[in-house]
């Protein structure tokens, strides 16, 4: 590096040489400070949300991290103990607790500004699509959605056109902001941290939305989103019948969480919650076993990310072939009673 130095009586020239042996980008990571955004449910903290956490790592610098909600001081306490997390920040509110973007928004807009955030990252879940947009707009600032790569401080690879193309994008924004898809950043070690819990700042902005109720769907079943087997059925399985007899039987048996594809839940075979691809659930488990899907292309970018693709079709030329790891070419009617049973025993 040559630095000039001029004035009216002389001039002097100074040449500094930068210590080889600490690289740019360590440099700049010390001006780096992420925050990553946290999702609670009663109380319990959401562990695939912890995906922001591991993206935030990739950057560099310190990572903070976010929760808000009714008694959220035990969850912040949990998350301190996450490794990669300098400090958490929480605001204990009922206002906060079902994550309504209208309210949630003004309170991390707040914070955001209070510390000097470079990044602020969340899951690419309904919670961080709903919130995330919101932050930006308040902020004026543009924003990034399901980014599965970290090339730089300011250089993001996404997916496009459902998955068939990558782009590589950078951004001159101040402030950072994007929703990250879990399966590319697998969380940290949950244990081995020793964070700063603080209290955040709380604007209190009166929302006009308000919360009324819900109808949720229990099942002793794993979570479809962070589940290391899912067992997913298609339109080929040609009832919601055939649907419910066969595949949730069959996930029980591997004890995995149960998927659909749109076309299936377009008919009605399967509740929309249970759908993967573009516009359903992401999924990355260790098997993805999957039948009666001929693999349109919405739902491999959805699960196309599994370590083992399994596919049970009876046409040969099915699309769902050409990803799969293991193939069975067959009648699902036959071959799945008899694959559950098998593992049964």
């Amino acid at each position: 590096m040559l630095l000039s130095i001029a004035s009216r009586h002389a001039r002097t020239r100074l040449r500094i040489q930068a210590p080889s042996a600490v690289p740019l980008h360590s440099v700049i990571a010390r001006f780096l400070s992420s925050l990553a955004i946290l999702e609670q449910r009663d109380g319990k903290l959401n562990p695939s949300s912890l995906s922001a956490v591991a993206a935030a790592q990739k950057l560099g610098g310190t990572v903070t991290a976010f929760v808000a909600g009714n008694g959220v001081k035990s969850v912040a306490d949990e998350a301190g103990k996450v490794q990669g997390i300098a400090k958490v920040v929480y605001v204990d509110s009922s206002a906060y607790d079902r994550g309504l973007p209208e309210n949630y928004a003004p309170l991390l807009v707040e914070n955001i500004k209070k510390d000097g955030f470079t990044h602020v990252i969340a899951g690419h879940s309904a919670f961080g699509k709903n919130l995330l947009p919101r932050v930006a707009a308040l902020l004026d600032k543009q924003m990034l959605s399901d980014v599965t790569g970290i090339e730089g401080d300011d250089i993001f690879v996404r997916p496009i056109y459902a998955g068939n193309a990558v782009l590589k994008t950078q951004s001159t924004e101040s402030i950072k902001l994007f929703t990250v898809r879990g399966a590319a950043f697998p969380a940290p070690e949950t244990i081995g941290g020793s964070a700063e819990v603080v209290e955040g700042v709380d604007p209190k902005v009166e929302s006009q939305t308000e919360w009324v109720s819900e109808n949720l769907t229990k099942s002793e079943r794993p979570d479809l989103v962070s589940a290391n087997r899912v067992v997913s059925g298609g339109r080929g399985l040609k009832s919601k019948e055939e649907f419910e007899r066969l595949i949730p039987a069959l996930a029980d048996a591997l004890g995995a969480a149960v998927g659909a594809s749109r076309a299936a839940v377009d008919s009605g075979f399967a509740d929309n919650s249970l759908q993967v691809g573009q516009t359903g659930k992401n999924v990355a488990p260790q098997l993805y076993l999957c039948a009666g899907i001929s693999g349109a292309i919405q739902h491999l970018s959805g699960m196309k990310d599994s370590k083992v693709i399994a596919a049970i079709n009876k046409d040969p030329e099915a699309p769902i072939f050409q990803v799969a790891d293991v193939g069975l070419v067959s009648d699902l009617f036959e071959s799945v009673p008899e694959l559950t049973e098998k593992l049964k025993a």
